[in-house]
């Protein structure tokens, strides 16, 4: 990257041209750290679009980005992801994939090998460890034990071909293996498709290899929108809330029959969480340091969210004749997939 491009801000695009690239495209636009230098789509006549309404060029192709793009948020349907990614790197492109990382950890590995050969950053998107609550609660950490994790959202058409657990868990998922910092040793879920075909509303329970516990479900079927993380460590009960982006931390200030507790709002800052990871992926790229949601930490995420959704089929296939439920007729390989994003 040379000092003139640098001072400029760093040449970026969005593969994609779907809801998640164009927030990608908004918040570059926003940031004087960056220059929107193109987008693509395979749709031609979207990416035209996307063009206009962001003020910038449609790329027809990948390798036509070579040398006039230094990094690129890569938004394209789920399957294509480690394609996408891989090839941007190869032609020298630093890259940021959305969730999940890749179809399977056959793929995800096919990234992050191919950053290691070609020196690229690769980062995975992880909006939520970005989340200001979430900022917050990190300093505080002492050895939380237990969990309860509630993501739930209303019936909307969208990602219908996902699962529910590479859907919305998986960013739940990534937040407990960076809070605890240790393995999942034991899994245990159920999941059942409610109105389409996939599984709508899941729910795991983990062990995790010092002694923590975490009770995890999501839902994309519920009657109101919940995000929420409560966890309890030594002496002390921490709310955290994604939607209203704050966090309360509750100790015992006297123990005993009559005791006593004190309150503390969380400090939590307003940036919008988007430009928060985004601002970190082009930090990486400017100094070539690996960032906190790395490839390494997105392929962790999805190697969970396999075992939960392997357990859930197994699940199924046990309580219920094969046929009879449709999580239990998927193959234990299934990958995730997303045909727009």
């Amino acid at each position: 990257m040379t000092a003139t491009t640098e001072n400029k801000g760093i040449r970026v695009a969005v593969a994609g041209c779907g809801e998640f690239g164009r927030n990608h495209a908004r918040v570059y636009r926003e940031m004087d750290s960056a220059k929107l230098a193109g987008v693509f789509d395979k749709d031609p006549a979207r990416a035209a679009a996307f063009a206009q309404e962001f003020q910038t060029k449609a790329f027809s192709t990948l390798e036509e980005m070579k040398g006039q793009v230094d990094a690129a948020s890569v938004a394209v349907p789920t399957i294509v992801h480690a394609e996408v990614g891989c090839r941007l790197m190869e032609l020298g492109i630093d890259v940021l994939v959305e969730k999940p990382m890749a179809k399977d950890l056959a793929a995800a590995d096919a990234l992050l090998a191919t950053a290691k050969k070609f020196v690229r950053i690769l980062q995975a998107e992880r909006v939520e460890r970005f989340n200001p609550a979430v900022l917050a609660v990190e300093p505080i950490l002492n050895r939380p034990l237990f969990f309860e994790v509630h993501r739930l959202g209303v019936f909307t058409p969208r990602s219908l071909d996902v699962d529910v657990i590479y859907d919305l868990m998986i960013h739940d998922l990534d937040i407990l293996l960076a809070l605890v910092g240790e393995p999942v040793i034991e899994v245990k879920a159920v999941g059942i498709p409610v109105l389409s075909d996939k599984v709508d509303i899941a729910h795991a329970r983990l062990e995790f290899a010092g002694g923590a516990v975490a009770n995890v479900t999501a839902s994309r079927v519920s009657t109101e929108r919940v995000r929420k993380v409560r966890f309890f460590q030594q002496h002390e009960y921490i709310s955290l809330d994604y939607a209203r982006r704050d966090a309360l931390r509750v100790g015992v200030k006297r123990p005993g029959p009559e005791p006593e507790f004190t309150f503390e709002k969380l400090p939590c800052s307003g940036v919008e969480p988007l430009r928060a990871e985004l601002e970190v992926f082009l930090e990486a790229v400017r100094t070539r340091k690996e960032p906190k949601t790395s490839g390494a930490a997105g392929r962790a995420a999805l190697e969970l969210a396999t075992r939960v959704m392997t357990c859930i089929q197994e699940h199924a296939a046990r309580v219920q004749p094969k046929g009879n439920h449709p999580a239990a007729d998927l193959p234990v390989s299934q990958s995730p997939r997303k045909e727009e994003r």
